[in-house]
């Protein structure tokens, strides 16, 4: 299940990001959105898991908590 998490610091990487979740589960790639040119987080990133199971147990466990300062979101991420 595929993952997009809202509201994050703009200092955190993928490895941060992927640590958080593996407290979960298994996951299969973790992406945190960087400007193109500054290089510098736009707040929000992808994490898929390994299974739906997994993804549905970090929306229920992580969504609306912190990281930081910052109080995340997570939903499905849905390509339309």
């Amino acid at each position: 299940m595929k993952l997009i998490v809202l509201n994050l610091p703009r200092d955190l990487n993928e490895q941060s990001l992927a640590f958080f979740f593996k407290k979960i589960g298994d996951i299969k790639s973790c992406k945190v959105v960087s400007d193109k040119y500054t290089k510098i987080s736009k707040g929000f990133g992808f994490v898929e898991m390994t299974s739906n199971y997994d993804g549905e147990m970090a929306i229920k466990e992580l969504h609306g908590t912190k990281i930081g300062k910052n109080k995340i979101r997570i939903k499905q991420f849905t390509d339309q």
